[in-house]
């Protein structure tokens, strides 16, 4: 029953949160996101920064938003980074909304598993580790890595394998801390090198 009612509120702080977005006020605005995340919203050039085609809107707003809070709180909420911190204070909920419609109607650009991923990676996805508590990723990102858009766990399906390694070390050390419950953060203390750079190489294949 307590695990229920979790689920019903974090579904309607989503709801709630979201605004209604304009995809073509969006792309004008994208312009200076380019330079980072691509004009396609891929970041075929940066892949230490996420791919942005495709992800759900209500993750990406959620993300602006909380740029935005550390910026405001002095890193004490939200999520930490100085570049997309100095980006966000400028933009109103409608920009981000705006943004976040047009990066998802993007197509995401291929990507694949590396081989030397599988064996670690594929494991831990799918079943986790029960005897170190690491629980399993399909979970919450599902079996082809797309995440549910209502719940708020994004999609990881084709993402840059270096900007997930990047973000997995962050949940690790704590340096991230904007994910609900948690959840990563317990998860990557769990998780060696080898195990996260495998994760890494592996999920971008998943489709």
């Amino acid at each position: 029953m307590k695990k229920l009612i979790l689920i019903l509120s974090l579904l309607a702080s989503y709801s709630a949160m979201a605004e209604e977005g304009n995809i073509e006020a969006g792309k004008a605005k994208a312009v200076t996101c380019a330079a980072c995340h691509g004009t396609d919203g891929n970041a075929a050039a940066m892949p230490q920064y996420p791919k942005l085609a495709g992800q759900h809107p209500a993750y990406i707003e959620k993300q602006l938003k909380e740029y935005k809070l550390a910026m405001i709180t002095e890193g004490k909420q939200g999520r930490n980074n100085p570049v997309m911190g100095g980006m966000t204070m400028a933009l109103s909920d409608q920009d981000m909304a705006d943004l976040a419609a047009y990066y998802s109607s993007l197509p995401i650009s291929d990507n694949t598993s590396s081989e030397e991923s599988i064996e670690v990676a594929q494991q831990l996805y799918r079943f986790g580790d029960a005897e170190r508590g690491v629980a399993a990723c399909i979970a919450c990102h599902g079996p082809r890595g797309n995440g549910t858009s209502l719940s708020g766990f994004p999609k990881i399906s084709g993402q840059n394998a270096e900007y997930v390694k990047l973000q997995l070390e962050k949940f690790r050390s704590g340096n991230r801390a904007n994910d609900m419950n948690a959840m990563m953060r317990s998860l990557a203390a769990k998780l060696s090198d080898e195990e996260i750079n495998a994760l890494s190489q592996y999920v971008g294949g998943l489709h």
